[in-house]
Formats: structure tokens, C-alpha cells, sequence
């Protein structure tokens, strides 16, 4: 059995040349420490991992085990590089500004160079849930990739995520069809297996594009989730939202959410 009560964490490195992205891929590993492999093992692939200290993500999860509210999970924390603006996005759809171009290559590490290390690295042939979540830019990307290939992810959480990409600016005539995550799940024929965390703050930012009163992180986040409704996801069975008040686009209130994030992702219940 699993000794919930005195769970620790393990803090691991991992270093992968990536051909894809022709640089070295720092990643953070968070393992449980007194884990028994007979029981399932799950898998949390987490964007800007470089962040892991100031989300306080190891005390965050040996808190959730000694509470006994999930259940084991490994953590792997990937380092954004130099060209995070480039690398992350929405694959195969650069923004009106040209970021994102190397999203799809991004991707392209992910599923073919970081998953399978992750498996020889853990000796787990299969892990029983695979989630992916991020922050900002990094969580439309964990979205766009979950979207993309819900085989392998069940879940994806999205902290203040950058729904506001687009293909075209403010001043060139923009309007809300021009959101490019939106246009993706408007557009797709399919409805992938896939389940929604979205967490949004009163203060992520100050920007009213529509001067309605709400700003846009929140207006972005909302009308996605009318999109997800519309394919045919229901809340709160499919999609949960988090809107924290007092919130700001920062990880003290990300790490403040993280709890909830995570017993959605791999609670007892869940």
C-alpha cells in the first residue's frame, strides 16, 4: 500500500538533447518517494517548468498525499528556452506576429522525444492518467496539444491562459473570430475525450478590448468555454472553471490554485 500519510517528493533532473528543437531540454522530475510500483502511476506534464521552486510544487504535492486527496503522479516540469515565444502556440498557426512558428515543432518534442524518456526514465510501461497543464502562453499550448491528440492526454489545466492569440491586430480590423484556439475547437469535425480545467484572475490584467466591463483574460476564457458547450462538453461533469478573485497573472496565485488543479486532475474521486 501506498503510505499516503508520510509521502514525500523526489526531486529529479532530467537533460534531453532535443533533435527536434536542435537544444538541451531541462526537465524538473517530481516523484513520490515512497512510491509502491504496484500501484498506477500517473503522469503531469507541466509547461514552464523552470517555475517549480516559485509555484512551490513539491510542498504542494506532499501536502495533497499526506491529506490523502491524490493519488500518485509524477511531475515533469519542462524548462522553457530562449525561444518560448516561438516554441509555444498553437501548432501549424503562428500568431499575427509570427510567434508560435515553432509550435508545432514543440509538439513534436513532446510526443516523440520527451514521453518515451519519461518512460525509460520511470521504468512505468504505462501510466494510468496523463494530464497537461500551464500558464499563460504555456497553458493554450498544453490546450492546442491535449486538442490535438487527446489519445494520450485525458486532462488539461490552463492557468490564465493566452486565449487572446490571434491572427490578426487590434488596429487591422481584429475582431473575435480572429481568436485562433477558438477558431480551432469551432472549426474541428471531432470531439476529442478530453476533460477542462480553466482558471482565470479578477486582476490577470487590466485590457477591456470590447469595453464591456470584463477584461479580456476573463471575456477569452468564457468564450471558450461556450465553445467547448457548443461541440457538446457539459459543465461541470467536462469543464471546470476557476475564476479567483483578487487573482493576478502571476504564480503566487497560480501556486495558490495548484491544489485545486490538481485534485481535479488526480483526486481520489476523480
Amino acid at each position: 500500500m501506498l503510505r499516503t500519510a508520510e509521502m514525500t517528493v523526489a526531486k529529479e533532473s532530467l537533460l534531453i538533447k532535443s533533435e527536434i528543437l536542435k537544444r538541451e531540454v531541462a526537465i524538473t522530475l517530481l516523484i513520490p518517494d515512497d512510491y509502491n510500483f504496484a500501484e498506477p502511476l500517473n503522469l503531469l506534464l507541466l509547461n514552464d517548468g523552470q517555475e517549480t521552486e516559485n509555484l512551490s510544487l513539491s510542498k504542494t504535492l506532499e501536502n495533497l498525499y499526506q491529506a490523502n486527496k491524490i493519488k500518485p503522479v509524477v511531475a515533469a516540469a519542462i524548462h522553457a528556452g530562449d525561444e518560448r515565444l516561438l516554441e509555444y502556440g498553437i501548432a501549424g498557426i503562428p500568431d499575427f506576429k509570427g510567434r508560435g512558428a515553432k509550435a508545432e515543432l514543440y509538439t513534436g518534442f513532446i510526443l516523440d522525444e520527451l514521453l518515451p524518456q519519461l518512460y525509460l526514465h520511470t521504468s512505468v510501461k504505462a501510466f494510468n492518467k496523463i494530464a497537461f497543464a500551464g500558464f499563460s502562453l504555456g497553458g493554450l499550448t498544453a490546450l492546442d496539444i491535449a486538442w490535438n491528440h487527446s489519445d494520450i492526454f485525458g486532462k488539461v489545466g490552463v492557468f490564465s491562459g493566452s486565449l487572446w492569440w490571434r491572427s490578426k491586430a487590434l488596429n487591422e480590423g481584429y475582431t473575435d473570430a480572429d481568436r485562433i484556439m477558438h477558431r480551432v475547437i469551432r472549426e474541428s469535425k471531432n470531439k476529442p475525450a478530453l476533460k477542462f480545467w480553466l482558471q482565470t484572475g479578477t486582476l490577470d490584467e487590466t485590457a477591456d478590448r470590447n469595453h464591456n466591463g470584463i477584461i479580456d483574460s476573463i471575456d477569452d476564457t468564457i468564450d471558450l468555454i461556450k465553445e467547448l458547450e457548443a461541440k457538446g462538453y457539459n459543465r461541470p461533469a467536462d469543464i471546470q472553471y476557476l475564476e479567483v478573485v483578487g487573482g493576478r497573472h502571476d504564480m503566487p496565485t497560480w501556486a495558490k490554485a495548484m491544489p485545486k488543479f490538481l485534485t481535479w486532475a488526480f483526486g481520489k474521486q476523480a
